[in-house]
């Protein structure tokens, strides 16, 4: 594994106090633009080490794929804050800390002596950062602050499943884990923001981040409709309200998403669909007609979708109109696109023979573009290198850690 550091954020380094996937995440962005990024972990690691999936091959059980996911070009350090040696080791490294983040229950490390009040006392630039299922005081007091909470709470009170579904009968949760990770993303963004203003002037902040917040966030939908009409959208399936067709309908061999609702659009799928009359008939002659008449409009569509497959649907509507076959992994880990994006970057797991993939960096960077450099660490990897660094004496180090106050590497 290299430490060598390369990215826009290079010479940032950020103490990352966090466990599971929101906090993680996070920090991982920073990580993935060149931030050193510490994650310091009780004795017994982050408990999402412990969570899947895991290859059968796998003898050594560092830690799973979703650890992986989230870890990568981490170092860590085992610390027992919960001993008076452990406390003053993890201060000696906010001392030297541009950025921390957590995301423990609102007060748990307050009464540790180590939140933001009493930690910028040691370091005015620290920029601190929480993620929490409602958010902290600095941003305002929820009635909810202390309520524990995972990505489908985030989800169901900040409005996505409100408004997913086929019907309010039936709410569903996105897939995978956005309560999470958007409000990881909205969490690095704050970041980033607090640490320009702190570069400029020395002075650091509180950077509160609510999960529940930042899904209510990105739910424009819901909240303009109430807004503007007082109207509660409902869910209405893959479609969006007002715009038609916009959604899914049924290919030979699956299924594929399609969005023509303008009347460009419109008419050049009727083209490609040999369907001149679609394009005359008054059912569709206007966006609103087709979103009104939707039901009868998407059996038409489907009249021709459904004699062919959804490869034979990418050669005749693939870059002529808004269009996607709706990939299984299996299709996405085969499609150029990925390829050519570097979006399924491979890095080694301990334990394992080869290497193993994991989601790429979205955003590039002309000039200090970000990368995956190396995997995810093992428990308390670095922390002989670490404290090194932090001028601890190899005998100090060894001491703490028969003492108990920080963790050998696994």
């Amino acid at each position: 594994m290299t430490n060598s550091l390369s990215g826009a954020l290079r010479g940032v380094r950020v103490l990352d106090l966090t466990h599971a996937l929101a906090g993680p995440f996070c920090s991982q962005v920073l990580g993935d633009h060149g931030a050193d990024v510490i994650k310091v972990e009780p004795l017994e690691g982050d408990f999402f080490r412990r969570i899947g999936p895991f290859r059968d091959d796998d003898r050594e059980r560092h830690y799973g794929g979703l650890f992986q996911s989230c870890n990568r070009n981490k170092r860590s350090i085992a610390l027992n804050l919960k001993s008076a040696e452990g406390l003053e080791t993890f201060r000696t490294l906010v001392r030297r800390a541009d950025v921390l983040v957590e995301n423990y229950r609102a007060g748990v490390l307050t009464k540790l002596g180590i939140g933001y009040e009493q930690l910028k006392e040691i370091n005015p630039r620290l920029v601190y950062t929480s993620v929490r299922g409602f958010g902290d005081r600095p941003g305002g007091a929820s009635p909810y602050m202390d309520w524990p909470a995972f990505d489908i709470v985030a989800q169901a009170m900040g409005g996505w499943m409100g408004i997913t579904g086929e019907d309010e009968q039936h709410p569903v949760k996105v897939g995978g884990g956005p309560g999470d990770t958007v409000p990881g993303l909205h969490a690095a963004f704050g970041t980033m923001a607090a640490l320009w203003h702190a570069k400029a002037t020395g002075q650091g902040q509180y950077v509160d981040v609510a999960m529940t917040d930042s899904i209510l966030s990105m739910s424009e939908l819901l909240v303009s409709q109430y807004s503007y009409r007082g109207v509660s959208q409902k869910p209405v399936g893959n479609n969006l309200p007002g715009l038609a067709p916009q959604g899914t309908v049924r290919a030979k061999d699956g299924m594929i998403a399609i969005a023509a609702p303008h009347d460009p659009q419109w008419l050049q799928l009727c083209r490609l669909m040999g369907r001149d009359d679609l394009a005359k008939d008054p059912r569709f002659g206007s966006e609103t007609l087709r979103w009104e008449n939707n039901d009868a409009l998407t059996g038409e569509i489907e009249a021709f979708t459904t004699r062919y497959t959804k490869t034979e649907l990418r050669e005749m509507f693939g870059g002529k109109v808004p269009f996607s076959p709706i990939y299984t992994a299996e299709e996405i880990f085969a499609d150029p696109h990925f390829a050519a994006r570097n979006m399924l970057p491979k890095v080694e797991h301990p334990g394992l023979e080869g290497e193993v993939s994991v989601p790429g960096v979205p955003a590039k960077l002309s000039v200090t573009p970000g990368a995956v450099r190396h995997r995810a660490p093992k428990l308390g990897e670095h922390t002989r290198e670490i404290l090194r660094e932090a001028n601890f004496a190899d005998a100090q180090v060894e001491r703490l850690i028969a003492e108990g106050a920080i963790g050998a590497p696994v």
